[in-house]
């Protein structure tokens, strides 16, 4: 080879690089689109190793790049129960909530309702706060043992709700002593008698018998002025 043809050859190799070089620059390579299934691995992946926000990442592009495929349901439940592992039960609840809208007669239907009760029980305070989220806790169960009684999940919820009933008893019986402490013995009556009434078998019968007579008796032997006290 000759010295001008070698000259030539190298030239052009360097010219080659050279736009090479460039197209690389403004030419993006087209991006690898990631399969439904490798969203949601992924997001079961996070998951699984308590990173709940990059599973709720990866769950969510699921949705959106593939809202029609039947991963996409799958991932909104995970969205759900990243919130729920993460101790966000609020935003927990409302996902359940979207699930049941979208997707009524989806065979996870009774799973998404225990979750929705679970979301309030996780959240029920001391024996002497407001027991709202276990009235809430018992009603969410409910519903779910009178429209799917067969699911195993169902069964679950029998369970939760005795424990709803316990603590709800213990609640009553924590304020009915506090007024019969205060010899407030009608309003101490009262609140003994609803536990008798809503919610025996839980434990506490024997105790609140003996209150209720105790109760009465210092009731009848009180003034007829002070009997009707708050």
């Amino acid at each position: 080879m000759t010295l001008t043809a070698l000259v030539l050859v190298l030239t052009l190799a360097g010219c080659s690089s050279f736009f090479s070089s460039v197209k690389s620059i403004f030419v993006k390579e087209p991006r690898i689109r990631m399969t439904p299934e490798a969203f949601y691995a992924r997001g079961s992946q996070e998951f699984q190793t308590g990173s709940y926000k990059q599973a709720r990442e990866f769950y969510t592009l699921l949705k959106e790049e593939y809202p029609l495929h039947e991963l996409a349901i799958l991932a909104e439940l995970g969205i759900a129960d990243a919130y729920y592992s993460d101790g966000d039960y609020v935003e927990a609840e409302a996902a359940y909530r979207d699930f049941l809208v979208l997707h009524p007669t989806n065979e996870n239907v009774p799973y998404a309702m225990y979750q929705i009760g679970m979301c309030h029980f996780q959240q029920i305070g001391a024996v002497d706060r407001d027991q709202t989220e276990t009235l809430r806790a018992k009603q969410a169960f409910e519903r779910l043992v009178a429209r799917f009684p067969q699911s195993k999940f169902s069964m679950l919820a029998e369970k939760m709700i005795r424990d709803c009933k316990q603590k709800l008893a213990e609640h009553e019986f924590y304020v009915g002593n506090f007024y019969f402490k205060l010899k407030l013995y009608t309003a101490a009556l009262g609140r003994f008698e609803t536990i008798r009434r809503e919610y025996s078998g839980v434990g506490l019968d024997y105790r609140v018998e003996r209150y209720i007579e105790e109760t009465k008796a210092r009731l009848a032997a009180q003034p007829k002025d002070e009997q009707n006290a708050p």
